[in-house]
This record gives structure tokens, sequence and C-alpha cells, in this order.
């Protein structure tokens, strides 16, 4: 029997971490503010991440990836893919014409 492979749905927009975020800090009773501090960013950085007002930079990522686990490269990835639906909807690339090689 072949294993079973999830296919996402094109039209749906991935999730930010910020949102990923901030289903997780649900489960830990800690004010925002004391997880900033741990993570040595101003509370208003870490809000506006879980406000999805601000991407996630590498260097966020990798505390958070510390600190909560999945590590550097989940965040990033995710962080990545919810830049990338949006570019491929947002930004007008209808005058560029592509290159092929000689």
């Amino acid at each position: 029997m072949p294993a079973y492979k999830a296919v996402r749905n094109p039209d749906r927009c991935p999730s930010h971490p910020g949102a990923v975020l901030s289903d997780i800090l649900v489960d830990f009773k800690m004010p925002k503010a004391e997880i900033a501090q741990r993570l040595g960013i101003s509370r208003q950085h870490l809000y506006d991440v879980l406000a999805e007002r601000k991407p996630l930079s590498p260097t966020v990522a990798a505390l958070i990836g510390k600190m909560f686990g999945g590590g550097v490269g989940t965040w990033l990835h995710m962080q990545a893919a919810y830049d990338a639906w949006h570019a491929a909807r947002d930004v007008d690339v209808s005058h560029v014409k592509a290159l092929r090689a000689a």
C-alpha cells in the first residue's frame, strides 16, 4: 500500500510563524514579557511577531527554535513559506520576460 502524502491546498495561506508561536504560548503559564526577556528581544518585538506585523528574522528564529524546539530551520521555513505565498500573489511580474539559455 503506498504511503499517504498530504497535499496542502495552494490557495490557503501558510501560517505565519507568529500565529504558530502564539498557539504554543497558550501552554506556558508565563507572561509574554518574560518570554521576550528570556529570548533577549523587546516585548514589543515579540508582540509584533505574534500579531503577524513583523516577519521572523533568522536571529529570532534561532532563539525561538532553541527555546521552544524545532530548530532554526523549521521556524525559518514557516516564514519563507508565508512570504513566498504572499509574493506569488502580490508581486506583479507581468512585465518581466523569462530568459532562456542559448
